[in-house]
């Protein structure tokens, strides 16, 4: 059984401050509003709803922080998955959206148990100028990258790998990116989405 499949829900915070000290390894999610964020959590770590999108897009202001015990000490979480909030939904007001940037600007900045970043896009949209501004955060912080390309089940096998090839080109700022067409609904790159997140968090997974 994966590690994923053991995750919890630890805390939710709306600034950076209300977060728990920095511990074991955390990996983050980040997108767009509606880009498949909670969708995403949710198949894998094999749980419905673990993670819960808002109706409307682009209320969910809170960092979601999602532990993962230890098999021996189930008191003591190992990692952690992390929802970070979605941006650029254009009704909601330019102070929010500001606000909202610096938590996740300076979340994937500074936060030194951050050890990889789950970037999701929607693979209809290909990569936004949002997301070029999101990158624009990353790039500098030399983590390494998985970026989900979501809803790859609207695409045939082909459409999938012509634009697998487009996103990494756009996305060539990320030294260490790896990227994957994904489906929640048909778990089109579970298991290789699965394995990058685990040996983020642990390189010798003990399932």
């Amino acid at each position: 059984m994966s590690i994923l499949h053991r995750a919890h829900f630890t805390t939710s915070a709306a600034r950076l401050d209300q977060l728990p000290p920095p511990s074991a390894p955390e990996v983050c999610f980040v997108g767009r509003s509606n880009s498949g964020k909670s969708s995403a959590i949710n198949v894998l770590t094999q749980q419905r709803r673990l993670a819960f999108s808002s109706k409307t897009p682009g209320r969910t202001r809170l960092i979601n922080m999602f532990g993962m015990p230890d098999k021996l000490e189930p008191e003591r979480d190992i990692g952690y998955l992390v929802d970070l909030p979605g941006y650029g939904y254009a009704s909601v007001a330019r102070e929010d959206r500001s606000a909202w940037a610096h938590v996740l600007g300076g979340y994937l900045r500074d936060r030194p148990s951050l050890v990889g970043i789950v970037l999701l896009v929607d693979i209809r949209r290909g990569v936004t100028d949002l997301d070029r501004n999101l990158i624009e955060w990353i790039a500098p912080s030399g983590k390494p990258v998985l970026a989900l390309l979501t809803k790859a089940d609207k695409f045939a096998y082909g459409q999938r790998i012509k634009m697998q090839f487009a996103v990494k080109q756009e996305l060539a700022a990320i030294g260490m990116l790896h990227t994957v067409p994904f489906s929640s609904t048909h778990r089109i790159g579970l298991e290789d989405a699965t394995t990058h997140i685990e040996n983020w968090i642990s390189p010798q997974v003990a399932a």
